[in-house]
């Protein structure tokens, strides 16, 4: 089946917000960008957070219809989920050639297999090529509510492995935050996806849309104060903040996150009652997602880019 015009425009879009946010990153940090591992985590990111939130978004459907979606998401999913597996991959590869200052071209198996097992950073790439190949398998073999609760636990370590072994990981509070901070972006960010990717019709948004707007309003909590928790551990000042890549990239991500939470506000104040109240339909609610998704893709990828550069 060819995919039809509107996917395409989709998927063209959301490669021209990945480029944007992948620019943006560059230009933080120059003189010293990390191309390679940012484009690599990005793409890991964004498909470990489209995962959770396609394997979430069913328990935001009322019982009668949660099968359905269920059923109806597990496609969605799989793609996702092989997506996730291929960006993980080729996360780990990249990684292993940068810590042995090797090229790509002259590295080798062996050298892949130390860096995966004999390294924190390689064995947290290797948590999540695993957590990708096992949600891929649960999504082809098991098509319902109960396997995506289990994807969604494991997708959720997936998301949050390597956080655990990143710059912040010899710090415990700071390791916490870190990891609390990026869960609550992933729920957010990955379920408004999965509703855009799954709703069809204006009654399964007038269902959906409240429970989610409920939700993301307990996740922006927790990323709010984890991230400043995490942002008070890593720096050292003020100065910091537009002095460096990092603190640039910081500064960058705190606006971007300020923009989508007004962004948030209006939709619950105007989109929610009039999608609740059946006045507007699936296509138009599927449209005012956009421009919040844009700003959650240019902001995964500037964490994407912190991560690597921290």
């Amino acid at each position: 089946m060819e995919p039809a015009p509107a996917d395409v425009r989709k998927a063209v879009g959301a490669a021209a917000v990945l480029a944007v946010g992948l620019a943006l990153a560059w230009t933080l940090t120059y003189p010293q960008p990390a191309v390679a591992a940012t484009v690599t985590r990005a793409a890991a990111d964004i498909g470990a957070v489209l995962v959770l939130g396609l394997a979430l978004v069913p328990a935001l459907e009322t019982a009668r219809y949660r099968d359905e979606l269920a059923r109806r998401s597990s496609s969605a999913l799989v793609v996702a989920a092989a997506v996730w597996l291929i960006a993980e991959l080729t996360r780990l590869v990249v990684a292993a050639a940068a810590t042995a200052a090797v090229p790509l071209s002259a590295l080798g198996a062996r050298t892949t297999v130390e860096y995966a097992v004999s390294t924190m950073a390689g064995r947290a790439d290797l948590i999540c090529v695993v957590a990708a190949a096992l949600v891929g398998l649960l999504a082809v073999t098991i098509r319902t509510p109960a396997a995506g609760v289990a994807v969604a636990g494991i997708a959720a370590i997936g998301t949050t492995a390597r956080t655990l072994a990143g710059h912040l990981s010899e710090n415990a509070f700071g390791g916490v935050a870190v990891t609390l901070h990026a869960l609550a972006a992933a729920v957010w960010c990955g379920l408004l996806a999965a509703l855009v990717l799954t709703v069809g019709h204006r009654g399964r948004w007038a269902r959906m849309l409240p429970r989610f707007s409920a939700l993301s309003l307990w996740c922006v909590v927790v990323l709010l104060v984890a991230g400043v928790g995490s942002a008070a551990v890593t720096l050292d000042g003020p100065a910091q903040l537009w002095g460096t890549g990092y603190g640039r990239l910081l500064l960058a991500k705190v606006l971007l996150t300020v923009a989508l939470m007004v962004l948030a506000w209006r939709n619950r104040t105007d989109w929610l009652p009039s999608a609740r109240g059946h006045r507007v339909t699936a296509q138009r609610s599927s449209r005012r997602s956009y421009p919040e998704l844009a700003l959650m893709l240019v902001a995964l990828t500037l964490a994407a880019a912190l991560a690597v550069s921290g």
